[in-house]
């Protein structure tokens, strides 16, 4: 159905917005990216996906990853950060939605030269 591949497009096929969106705020490590997705958000994808994501994030230069020892579980974890060109991706894709958004409202849209051509789209 259209609004179900409309979704899996927004979140789970996006999900380094969502990713670096939640980092900007403090680093995490990939089972609590995965947590807070499915809290804020309202949707789980699956853990490998999460791993991918973030790999390709790493090798494209969007976020840094650095493994620590934190209390009080002191278990080794591999915390992921933001790059500055993350954060620049992020902003980008974040004015990519809200623009497409408009062009979606009443009169946002320009007229193209096929609307005149036609009379309609």
């Amino acid at each position: 159905m259209a609004l179900n591949r409309l979704k899996e497009k927004l979140t789970k096929e996006n999900l380094w917005l969502y990713i670096l969106f939640l980092l900007e705020r403090r680093p995490l490590y990939a089972y609590e990216i995965n947590a807070r997705i499915k809290n804020s958000f309202g949707f789980e994808p699956a853990m490998i996906t999460v791993y991918v994501v973030l790999y390709k994030m790493e090798r494209e230069g969007l976020v840094l990853s650095t493994t620590e020892k934190r209390p009080p579980s002191n278990v080794v974890r591999r915390y992921y950060s933001p790059t500055k060109l993350g954060l620049e991706a992020l902003k980008e894709g974040k004015g990519i939605l809200r623009r497409t958004l408009e062009q979606l409202e009443p009169g946002g849209a320009t007229p193209s030269k096929y609307d005149k051509d036609a009379g309609q789209l």
